[in-house]
């Protein structure tokens, strides 16, 4: 099972790198990644095992968060009907709304233990697309939270945080032309 410790920390310049393409069929390896990113993610949004653990909560995490170099990510939302686990592969959004929002209380990453003020201009809505696990072509249409949650990650793998996009002279920058969420 993945731990805290398991996860790069913001220092890490691999975080940094652009991560590449993945071919299919999908190596163990990558399954077994992919797995355990799923079992952090829904373990880490369960009070009881977040504890027991010492997880931090989180809804989404991309391979490069733990070290691997490739184009894939895990978000794992939290409905009212239960968890929903999001698994793509060599994702890339393929449409966005004009309508910008963003985190009120501030976007948070697994790989950052600090907190840093400002906002993260987001799309309201996106369109995803990618593959499945077999290969298979997906698209996911996602909003408000979820949209954040699938930029964050698509940010992870070009090599960028989410800190990136706030502007480090006027952190609230433009607050007034985004809605929050």
């Amino acid at each position: 099972m993945l731990k805290m410790k398991d996860i790069l920390d913001e220092k890490d310049k691999r975080l940094r790198q652009i991560s590449k393409e993945v071919t299919f069929p999908l190596s163990k390896e990558d399954l077994k990644h992919i797995d355990e990113m799923e079992e952090y993610l829904v373990n880490s949004q369960i009070e009881e095992r977040a504890e027991k653990y010492d997880l931090r909560p989180g809804m989404g995490l991309s391979a490069v968060q733990i070290g691997v170099l490739k184009r894939y990510l895990v978000i794992v939302h939290d409905t009212e009907e239960g968890f929903i686990s999001y698994i793509v592969i060599n994702p890339k959004m393929t449409s966005n709304s004009e309508e910008m929002i963003y985190v009120e209380g501030g976007e948070g990453c697994l790989s950052i233990n600090r907190d840093i003020e400002g906002i993260v201009p987001r799309y309201a809505r996106v369109t995803i697309e990618g593959f499945d696990l077999d290969g298979n072509p997906i698209r996911i249409r996602a909003r408000e939270e979820l949209a954040v949650a699938f930029q964050h990650e698509l940010d992870h793998l070009d090599g960028k945080l989410f800190y990136d996009r706030i502007d480090p002279k006027n952190p609230y920058k433009n607050q007034e032309k985004y809605r929050a969420i």
